[in-house]
């Protein structure tokens, strides 16, 4: 899909922050007062985890409900109260994938609001809702007391190492705002999600139709969730350290799954992408560059990038042999091997493999 075409503006000196409302200044410089992508989605699988960790099937229904609840406010960046307000019967569009808060019209006269989510959570939550466990509180899924509701997700942010504030229902609003700033999604588009009574639509000298602000938000959210599913022989994730030569310089990364990929690019790539910690980006690896080593022990070679894994499929040809690894976070390596290599290994699906690459195999990319 390509984004939508945004006309822009006559440009005009920056105001001084006094004189700015209060509504658009969403952006937290302090990056210790909201979680990241990485941090965040560290944060969702360990919700995700715990929904499914518990024999009782009472139990998993109601954790299962505080997982719901986590999502849309991860996704979405609405208040705890409006989440709770939803009414899983009218207030979801599975056609058009979206969330509509405000239905039910608040003393304050809003019109409803309209927020896009991703395909894949859309098709989550529909399920969750012809759960059979779900069929008597369908109603009044989201009727939850407030405070219940902080008190898990305290416990799953110190769960993950993160002081527990980071992990409430106001920070992860926060969290998600700063995300999609960082992305590159207009200040007016997100103004708009996050439901701000005015959005500052000339704070950054562009103009938004209602058609747009979808069109934006749909384009951004299939960029997103393309990054999450883990395309073959691509890591997205945090540059966590630079360290630079004379003529070289090695970056590396934290995925989302926590892994760490090291990669040397020319002092020159650092200063034209711009690279800096903090800074999200693309890793990717040629399927030629990618050797394997059978077995469950680590290798020890002289490869700087090491990933365990499950060999998942294996097509064999005359020369060549491509073989597809699964690691544990549902990433997909590629190697391609001849097909003498393939038979020495005697490789075979469901078996452990390692998946070792240097450093100087790996591409970065910029969204």
């Amino acid at each position: 899909m390509t984004p939508p075409t945004i006309s822009r503006g006559k440009h005009s000196q920056p105001q001084p922050q006094t004189e700015r409302p209060s509504h658009a200044l969403i952006i937290a410089a302090d990056e210790s007062r909201y979680l990241d992508t990485v941090q965040l989605n560290r944060l969702e699988q360990a919700f995700r985890q715990w929904a499914e960790d518990t024999p009782r099937s009472d139990v998993k229904l109601s954790r299962k409900r505080i997982l719901l609840i986590f999502l849309l406010i991860r996704y979405t960046g609405a208040k705890l109260n409006e989440v709770l307000a939803l009414d899983p019967r009218q207030d979801f569009d599975y056609q058009r994938h979206l969330v509509v808060f405000g239905k039910g019209e608040d003393a304050s006269g809003r019109p409803p609001r309209e927020v896009q989510i991703p395909e894949s959570l859309s098709e989550e939550f529909q399920a969750a809702l012809a759960d059979f466990g779900f069929k008597e509180s369908r109603n009044n899924l989201f009727k939850v007391d407030p405070g219940h509701v902080r008190r898990k997700f305290y416990e799953r942010a110190a769960a993950c190492g993160f002081a527990k504030e980071l992990g409430g229902p106001d920070a992860l609003r926060k969290a998600r705002a700063v995300e999609l700033l960082q992305n590159n999604l207009p200040l007016p588009v997100v103004q708009r999600i996050l439901g701000h009574s005015s959005p500052n639509l000339t704070a950054s000298f562009v103009s938004f139709s209602e058609d747009e602000i979808q069109r934006v938000t749909r384009f951004f959210l299939e960029k997103e969730s393309r990054r999450q599913t883990s395309a073959r022989n691509a890591f997205f994730g945090k540059i966590s350290a630079i360290q630079k030569g004379d003529l070289q310089t090695k970056v590396e990364m934290v995925t989302l799954a926590g892994d760490r990929v090291t990669t040397v690019i020319t002092n020159d790539s650092l200063a034209r992408l711009g690279l800096k910690i903090g800074r999200l980006i693309t890793a990717e690896v040629k399927a030629p560059w990618v050797v394997l080593h059978k077995g469950e022990l680590k290798p020890e070679c002289s490869a700087e990038n090491a990933f365990q894994g499950t060999v998942g499929r294996i097509i064999r040809g005359k020369v060549t042999t491509e073989c597809l690894v699964q690691l544990a976070d549902g990433t997909e390596l590629c190697s391609v091997i001849t097909s003498d290599t393939g038979r020495r290994l005697d490789l075979h699906e469901k078996e452990p493999v390692w998946a070792l690459f240097n450093s100087f195999a790996v591409v970065l990319h910029l969204d």
